[in-house]
């Protein structure tokens, strides 16, 4: 598969990075730069500007922390989760700061370089088995005016979209069930991750269930 894609990888453990990096450009992808810790991450984006920076939770500084100075300077720098942790608040901290990908290291190559390529297209990607566990969770405050304001901005059909996709609708399955075209929906997705101020599905379907279960308190509409 060849690909101009353009990646670094950070993480502080140098055999799963060699091993990482090793496997990617096998597949095609360009390594423009390796780092071990937060600062290297940050680093790395604002000297290379790579199309994806992969970069794994728990190295020092945290990799967490390195999201907001990273997308501070270079909003539009796609970032990947690829760590251990499935920690619930890991999970939130990264879509919430801006993370576009959150990946469990037990992933196989050809899924992870798909992975990679839809993100680049503007997808997000969150592992399946945490998304569902995410939108099972009760929310972890009350949703707040800037919540509602934003979900009274959406139109009906963004709403009808997005409800969908919290049920774990994909876009395709979408476009059937409202009789639209697969890029009609996707059109909507990213409107409707602008007017939420979040990048992936995840995020979004997080903040409609919210909304949906203050509801009954303060209605949407």
């Amino acid at each position: 598969m060849m690909t101009d894609l353009r990646v670094a990888v950070c993480d502080d453990h140098p055999l799963f990075r060699e091993g990482v990096t090793r496997t990617l450009t096998e597949l095609g992808f360009d390594i423009v730069a390796e780092g071990g810790s937060r600062d290297d991450a940050i680093e790395i984006a604002q000297r290379h500007q790579p199309d994806i920076l992969l970069m794994d939770i728990s190295m020092p500084g945290g990799g967490l922390g390195a999201i907001g100075p990273i997308l501070a300077e270079r909003p539009d720098q796609n970032i990947v989760m690829l760590t251990v942790s499935e920690t619930s608040d890991d999970i939130r901290q990264a879509l919430q700061d801006g993370a576009k990908g959150y990946v469990l290291k037990g992933i196989g190559s050809s899924s992870l370089a798909e992975i990679l390529h839809s993100i680049a297209a503007g997808e997000g990607y969150v592992a399946p088995a945490l998304s569902a566990k995410l939108l099972a969770e009760p929310p972890v405050s009350v949703a707040d005016d800037s919540l509602f304001a934003a979900m009274r901005d959406l139109t009906t059909r963004e709403r009808e979209v997005l409800g969908l996709a919290a049920e774990g609708l994909s876009n395709k399955a979408i476009a059937i069930e409202l009789d639209l075209h697969e890029k009609t929906v996707k059109h909507h997705m990213t409107r409707i991750f602008s007017k939420l101020s979040v990048s992936n599905r995840t995020a979004a379907a997080i903040a409609w269930n919210e909304a949906i279960r203050e509801a009954s308190v303060r209605p949407v509409a």
